[in-house]
């Protein structure tokens, strides 16, 4: 059974860091690349970063470049979204994504002072 399983979300102040986590289960995890996207309330489902199976590299919304960096352990089947310098633009729900198949549930970033 597939499972992603994001953690790591809550209420953040502006300027402030949090790291997400998603740990997979039920497929081969290294084989794939996976994604962070992120869907703001009344906004469409927009790709965050990405990180490739084979090599490790990684890509980045311009809104994000500079303050976010993506990375995986292969050894523990998780990928990681470390969020810095914060804006409450980043408010919304953050979910990871494995190639083109798999969805995880979610996890809620609230940017608020």
């Amino acid at each position: 059974q597939v499972q992603l399983v994001e953690s790591g979300g809550g209420l953040v102040q502006p300027g402030g860091s949090l790291r997400l986590s998603c740990a997979a289960s039920g497929f081969s995890f290294s084989l794939y690349d996976m994604h962070w996207y992120r869907q703001a309330p009344g906004k469409e489902r927009e790709a965050v970063a990405s990180i490739v199976w084979r090599g490790g590299s990684t890509n980045y919304a311009d809104s994000v470049k500079g303050r976010f960096t993506i990375s995986r352990d292969n050894a523990k089947q998780t990928v990681y979204l470390q969020m810095n310098s914060l804006k409450p633009d980043d408010t919304a729900v953050y979910y990871c994504k494995a190639g083109n198949m798999y969805w995880g549930q979610g996890t809620q970033v609230t940017v608020s002072s």
